[in-house]
């Protein structure tokens, strides 16, 4: 019966653990929302390299359209085969309402809304991302995508 007392000791040692201070909680957000900002930027500009360093690489687990995409290379490669060359093509990507939840020291959630304009697909929907601090860099190691295609709207005079 040692193992009850042992089992005790050990519950009381990981609740006596101190929560991260809330300057390093607001820090590790900045970080992560940071991350966010940087991917839009890039993908704004055309840069989808850019883009794909918000990615866990090469061990990002990415899902959408239901299906498992082939990595972090895969990902990479759909998006410059289904929106590269042309801007108009690759349409404007901007995130917005994010949530963002610290679940432990090297883990996060955050989840978002999205919306790209204009291009072949406009969309918009939601993504459920889990960030991960790897090395000291907050990354998407699972992103999932939930996704509709909406009706283009015509150009707005002065846009």
């Amino acid at each position: 019966m040692k193992i009850l007392p042992l089992c005790l000791a050990l519950l009381l040692v990981a609740c006596a653990a101190p929560p991260p201070a809330p300057a390093e909680r607001a820090a590790d957000e900045q970080a992560i929302r940071r991350v966010i900002v940087d991917m839009e930027a890039a993908w704004n500009r055309g840069d989808f390299r850019g883009y794909m360093q918000g990615f866990e690489n090469p061990g990002v687990v990415f899902v959408s359209r239901g299906e498992f995409q082939q990595g972090w290379q895969g990902t990479l490669d759909h998006y410059v085969r289904d929106y590269g060359g042309d801007p108009a093509r690759r349409g404007r990507l901007h995130f917005f309402d994010i949530r963002v939840e610290r679940l432990s020291g090297d883990a996060a959630q955050l989840i978002g809304r999205y919306r790209l304009e204009g291009g072949g697909r406009p969309q918009d929907g939601i993504n459920t991302r889990l960030f991960r601090k790897v090395d000291g860099r907050w990354v998407i190691a699972l992103n999932h995508v939930s996704s509709r295609e909406v009706a283009a709207t015509p150009a707005q005079p002065g846009r």
